[in-house]
């Protein structure tokens, strides 16, 4: 079966595509939208530039949701038409269980699109001294590209935990053990230590209670954590 996290991996490169028009949305990709209509709508009024892209055409094997940046602006793309991936990667999750999944999911991606906005992206923050074994230029291009992505996948990871703990906090417990069984998977949304997709050492510094704060938006929430996982991630 496909991983469900697969849907949280990044479209570095997004082609220019027309939106499809309300209308003409299938039944599905109304479910989608909806679901992360909440979302998108906070980040919006946070003032991330955001387009939400339809694929019109079919996309088998295509990522069924994802993120890329052009010209400024975040590309939040749904790509559900003849893609049997978009019809298998929920299959585990209860009906009534899907749309908060479907939101977390929006809700991590959003988190990318943050990162990038700030032009931050691949960047360490502010203070963090990595040590010398592994600073940049220490590191084959490879590991680097890996260590790189895997802190991304971590901080939106994150960003998807602190909106549903804000939003959602009866079903949190439920999404964690998700994402982790998810990120344990052996396929490329998950892996062994050192994957691109490997953020358990995150996600087990998200379980207590009170971890986030309330106060703060989740992407300052999810930075608090992040920079914690970020003194161990080799």
């Amino acid at each position: 079966m496909p991983n469900p996290l697969l849907l949280m991996s990044l479209l570095i490169a997004v082609s220019s595509v027309p939106a499809v028009a309300a209308a003409q949305l299938t039944a599905l990709e109304s479910r989608w939208l909806q679901a992360g209509q909440p979302v998108i709508a906070f980040a919006r009024a946070q003032g991330l530039p955001i387009d939400i892209i339809v694929q019109p055409q079919d996309a088998p094997g295509a990522v069924p949701l994802a993120l890329g940046y052009a010209a400024g602006r975040c590309k939040l793309v749904l790509s559900l038409r003849g893609n049997a991936q978009a019809d298998s990667v929920l299959q585990d999750v209860l009906p009534a269980r899907q749309g908060m999944m479907m939101e977390a999911m929006t809700a991590h991606e959003i988190g990318h699109c943050r990162r990038y906005a700030q032009g931050d992206w691949h960047a360490s923050p502010r203070g963090l001294v990595e040590p010398l074994s592994t600073q940049r230029g220490t590191l084959t291009a490879l590991a680097q590209e890996l260590r790189e992505t895997r802190r991304e996948e971590a901080y939106a990871d994150l960003v998807a935990l602190a909106w549903m703990q804000g939003r959602h906090p009866e079903q949190y417990q439920e999404v964690l053990a998700w994402m982790r069984g998810v990120r344990a998977g052996g396929d490329g949304a998950g892996g062994g230590a050192g994957s691109s997709h490997a953020t358990q050492a995150w996600l087990a510094l998200a379980g207590g209670v009170g971890v986030f704060d309330a106060s703060a938006s989740p992407f300052e929430q999810a930075q608090v954590l992040w920079r914690k996982g970020l003194s161990g991630d080799k």
